[in-house]
């Protein structure tokens, strides 16, 4: 009796994570599917955050600095009048202040703007940038909290898409590494009232965007003679000095 061997897949794979999963559970998802280790992603989304993650598979595993210094666009909604721990929803109720009566869309964008172009941002507590190798949540989740050495960023675009006090939505375009909670807690600082992220969604990462994505349970239900066709190749999505 002779074996099939299982086909080796190869591509970059565009899934619209769903809410609730950290990054390394679509990863694992994807590699049972395919029954294929070499399985990784491009840019970390937190496990509230929705939207374009890129799974690496195969030898497209080498693509994965290139795709993650690709610059990104979100959309996310900002709930104004709490702060939180974290700066999203996800994290404990730290100060609530009232949303001051003359606030306008005209005045949040006026505000908004002044995050576009070149900063230094300080990654919040809640992240898992390492300190002498000791991730930063696993110091907040004791409490405690330390010096951050703020991280240079771009933000190319800002736009304020709705206006529904307490909530705000906006799309914004920007540099790897920016934290969109931290923007999100810094205008409504600004703002005098406090803010924190109430939802974000993914919709590019670089060229590649998200409407060309399939969600997570779409591909699962694949038929595995049908996979390869949903794989962009390498050579399609990076510069041949990435390949």
């Amino acid at each position: 009796m002779s074996l099939v061997a299982r086909p080796e897949f190869d591509g970059v794979l565009l899934i619209d994570k769903p809410a609730t999963y950290t990054s390394h559970d679509v990863v694992n998802r994807v590699r049972h599917k395919l029954q294929q280790k070499r399985v990784g992603h491009a840019g970390t989304l937190d496990p509230m955050a929705t939207g374009l993650l890129l799974m690496l598979i195969g030898k497209s595993t080498r693509l994965s600095q290139y795709l993650t210094s690709s610059d990104k666009e979100y959309e996310g909604t900002l709930t104004l009048g709490s702060t939180t721990n974290s700066q999203d929803a996800e994290g404990e109720v730290m100060e609530t202040r009232p949303v001051p009566a003359d606030l306008d869309r005209a005045k949040i964008e006026a505000v908004m703007q002044t995050f576009r172009g070149d900063q230094y941002q300080t990654p919040p507590m809640f992240s898992a940038i390492k300190v002498k190798g000791v991730p930063l949540y696993k110091m907040a989740r004791k409490g405690e909290e330390i010096d951050r050495e703020p991280r240079f960023i771009r933000v190319s675009g800002i736009e304020l898409l709705s206006c529904e006090l307490p909530l705000v939505s906006f799309r914004v375009q920007c540099s790897k590494g920016t934290y969109i909670r931290t923007i999100a807690h810094d205008i409504g600082e600004k703002l005098g009232c406090g803010a924190h992220l109430s939802a974000l969604r993914r919709t590019a990462c670089g060229a590649l965007r998200l409407d060309k994505a399939l969600t997570l349970d779409a591909f699962m239900a694949l038929p595995m003679t049908e996979i390869q066709q949903h794989l962009l190749p390498a050579h399609q999505v990076a510069p041949i000095h990435a390949l």
